[in-house]
């Protein structure tokens, strides 16, 4: 099982945009380089990106909740 963590404080988002789908859902095939959520800092919007392949397995951070540089926002099994 791999953690993918936030590299930057700021608010989590699963989504684009609040009327598009979750970048990945449970089960869904995550190859490294796959965008898996956004991170937003000042207005500026950050892709998170996958440095593992794997299942994606969820989400451990809430949508639109703030995280920490090292939070653990989703689980690759």
């Amino acid at each position: 099982m791999a953690d993918i963590q936030s590299p930057l404080p700021g608010t989590f988002y699963h989504r684009p945009s609040p009327d598009d789908a979750p970048y990945k859902t449970d089960g869904d095939a995550v190859a490294i380089g796959d965008t898996i959520g956004l991170v937003e800092v000042m207005k500026t919007f950050i892709e998170v990106k996958a440095e593992a392949s794997g299942t994606f397995a969820g989400y451990v951070a809430g949508n639109e909740t703030p995280v920490q540089a090292g939070d653990v926002l989703a689980r690759l099994s």
